[in-house]
This record gives structure tokens, sequence and C-alpha cells, in this order.
């Protein structure tokens, strides 16, 4: 079989399978993938200094 035909028969079975399935529920992001941004997001705070007040 040749290449493309192969790739479009691919494509074709998972635009039915797709279809088949339904609407997917929306997935919130891992634990171990929000943990980590909010160690960076800590880190970030931590690494940068306060502005200084502006004096009046």
């Amino acid at each position: 079989m040749h290449p493309d035909i192969h790739l479009t028969l691919h494509h074709a079975r998972a635009a039915e399978l797709r279809a088949e399935a339904g609407p997917r529920p929306a997935r919130r992001p891992a634990l171990r993938t929000r943990l980590g941004w909010t160690l960076i997001e800590v880190g970030l705070k931590l690494a940068t200094r306060p502005r200084p007040l502006p004096a009046h």
C-alpha cells in the first residue's frame, strides 16, 4: 500500500473514532504540573527584590 493512501485512511479512521466517542470533558492539569508551576512562581517571588516605595 502506498504511504499516502495509508495516511489518508488513518486520518479517516481517526475522525470516525473521534465522532463515535463524542465530546470530551475538560481536563484539569495534573497535580504534578500545578505543583511545579506553583513552585516556580514562589521561587520567582523570592528571587525578585521588592521595589522601593517612591518618596513624596
